[in-house]
């Protein structure tokens, strides 16, 4: 960034301070994601019974929870079964298409509804992953594409705060290809005003072709626009059962540069598993170690 461009931007910089969210230090959610693959190995569907899937999270130990959702009838089924057991939401995870101009107001307009449920529940964050093009082919978004979703980020944003809600723009493997154009574009054209980072660090490992060293970067890169983390933790590649500080990533030395740069992100295990993951433990004594080994940690 050039110097003028740099002070410039300062003022917008400083009006904004995403180590204040108005969250309890101590608060450390789960993903639904991750719950999501410990059931089907299982033979089950999570979500299919709240009632039964928010009695047994609570017995992990965890107090507060990420839910994915997909409308905002979903979050309505499920907020009933979170407050029975003790759960706050300090965020939820949306996907959304923002870079097609017919699909736009049609995703900001469903977050914003669920939003809507969301924000008398205690909600401070609501993330988003923009979806890609293919979710299983390499198909990058044209340049114009890119162009679009950062201004509908921007837009999303605004909206979201208005609700004193901070949209966090999260990511999976596919946005590091092509030199991480996509994620770089998003970030560099996006005011931290209105957009900060869900870091999901293990995506970033994966999709720099298994590099600790580019996770370190982002980090350096986009440290202060950083407000939650999804952690994972991996063994030579593999997505291991239960988080921990050491294997493929230094979550030892994170943590450390975390506290360093005074970065206080809210917490969010994702431990998720995949085929060659080992299977060992059930789902509610894995977020029990999940949980320990994250406090332990992070303090």
């Amino acid at each position: 960034m050039q110097r003028r461009n740099f002070l410039a931007a300062l003022p917008l910089l400083m009006s904004f301070d995403f180590k204040i969210l108005d969250l309890k230090e101590t608060t450390i959610s789960s993903n639904g994601y991750n719950w999501k693959t410990f059931y089907k190995r299982e033979g089950k569907v999570w979500g299919e019974n709240w009632e039964e899937d928010m009695r047994r999270y609570a017995m992990s130990g965890l107090k507060a929870f990420e839910p994915g959702i997909d409308t905002p009838e979903d979050l309505q089924k499920l907020i009933p079964e979170m407050k029975k057991n003790g759960i706050s939401m300090p965020s939820l995870y949306a996907n959304s298409v923002l870079h097609e101009d017919a699909e736009v107001d049609k995703s900001i307009q469903n977050i914003l509804k669920i939003a809507d449920l969301a924000a008398p529940f205690g909600c401070k964050i609501f993330v988003t992953n923009p979806s890609p093009i293919d979710w299983n082919n390499p198909v990058n978004k044209s340049d114009a594409q890119l162009l679009t979703q950062s201004k509908a980020m921007e837009k999303l944003g605004k909206e979201l705060k208005k609700k004193g809600i901070t949209l966090a723009y999260h990511t999976h493997d596919m946005e590091l290809r092509a030199g991480a154009r996509e994620i770089h574009h998003t970030l560099q054209n996006t005011s931290p005003e209105h957009v900060a980072f869900c870091f999901d660090t293990h995506w970033v490992y994966r999709g720099s072709d298994n590099s600790q060293l580019a996770v370190f970067d982002m980090l350096k890169m986009y440290g202060d626009r950083i407000v939650e983390l999804h952690l994972r933790q991996s063994t030579d590649g593999t997505w291991d059962e239960t988080f921990s500080a050491q294997g493929d990533i230094d979550y030892s030395e994170f943590a450390h540069q975390l506290k360093a740069k005074n970065i206080k992100p809210h917490l969010v295990i994702e431990q998720c598993l995949e085929a060659e993951s080992p299977n060992s433990i059930d789902v509610v004594t894995a977020h029990q170690q999940d949980l320990a080994a994250v406090k332990q940690l992070f303090g």
